[in-house]
């Protein structure tokens, strides 16, 4: 059992990495400039030179979100299993300033900010970050990774935890919620007609937890965008609806469940979900990681494939098997408390 468990985690970590590496090329590009200059993206491709966020990067590699969700992992593995606010601040900050990230288009609107003001020495709990942007769920992988669902509120303070250094608002954090929440459900082997049917309930209950902003219903939104897929129209038809109905804005309001939607389009094929997540248009690469890595965290590594994977190794410097074998080992832990 704990070896299906490790091989579940270890799809999410790959799920992440592949998305966030497919929608890289096409990010926070509208989805008719998508297809003007890809027709279809169906590999792993640099980053254009004319779009200003991709630029940095090249085929296969990962951006922001997968070196945040890494810095979170790298936290948690610091602290032996635990979820430490400074500390995750610490290395969210450490990883911007060895890529320069403040200098560059990297940075989201609110994690600029508030990294800005961690870098100032300013206290993480005196920050009001409240923007509405994804970039708490775009990281949250390894949280879905370590926590169980045993408890609503535990899980919830621990996401509030790992959010506060760049984002303390209500939807922001309920967003991060949900895809811990459908993560940690796929590890545990619960078959996603499941854990769709609970994430509505997951998303109100987390954003009436602390509410500090006028935001739309997070759970009404992602109950319409599972409406669109429920329709049984074509893939590309479907993603268009998404597009034009859901939105894939770097809003949480959006790309979250933008997120659920392409993951019930594609389930459980992760390198499908990658795929579609990058002709979205819109936050790609954010949605690609965080749909992708619910996908490879239903799935298992079992469904990915070989020469992907290896792509994947040899463009960029990590080492998931250890992380899927150390967060394994954390949240068997918290299991048996």
């Amino acid at each position: 059992m704990s070896q299906k468990i490790e091989e579940h985690i270890l799809g999410a970590f790959y799920g992440q990495a592949l998305g966030d590496a497919f929608g890289m090329p096409s990010e926070l590009w509208p989805r008719c400039r998508v297809k003007e200059h890809f027709d279809w993206i169906d590999e792993f491709l640099d980053g254009p030179q004319e779009n200003a966020a991709a630029k940095y990067f090249k085929a296969a590699q990962i951006t922001d979100d997968t070196s945040m969700a890494l810095a979170l992992a790298d936290s948690i593995t610091e602290c032996d299993g635990r979820v430490d606010t400074e500390v995750i601040g610490g290395r969210i900050l450490d990883w911007a300033e060895s890529f320069d990230a403040f200098s560059k288009n990297i940075l989201g609107p609110t994690s600029k900010v508030a990294l800005t003001a961690i870098k100032s020495g300013q206290s993480i709990s005196d920050i009001p970050n409240l923007g509405v942007t994804n970039g708490a769920a775009m990281r949250v992988m390894p949280l879905g990774c370590l926590l169980p669902t045993e408890c609503f509120d535990d899980f919830y303070g621990e996401v509030a935890a790992a959010s506060a250094p760049t984002h303390k608002s209500d939807v922001s954090v309920a967003g991060a919620m949900v895809i811990a929440w459908a993560i940690s459900m796929s590890i545990d082997g619960h078959p996603w007609s499941k854990t769709k049917s609970v994430l509505p309930e997951i998303a109100l209950r987390a954003q009436q937890k602390n509410v500090n902003t006028f935001s739309p219903s997070l759970a009404a939104r992602i109950e319409l965008a599972l409406s669109v897929t429920d329709k049984k129209s074509d893939d590309v038809a479907t993603s268009a609806k998404i597009y034009d109905l859901i939105g894939t804005g770097t809003s949480a309001i959006e790309s979250v469940p933008a997120a659920i939607a392409m993951v019930d389009l594609a389930q459980p094929d992760p390198g499908r979900c990658a795929e579609l997540c990058a002709n979205l248009g819109g936050d790609t690469d954010t949605i690609g990681a965080m749909a992708t890595a619910i996908c490879g965290a239903i799935s298992g590594i079992g469904r990915f494939d070989a020469t992907t994977l290896q792509r994947l190794k040899t463009a960029n410097d990590f080492d998931f098997e250890t992380y899927a074998k150390n967060f394994l080992a954390y949240r068997s832990a918290r299991q048996v408390r």
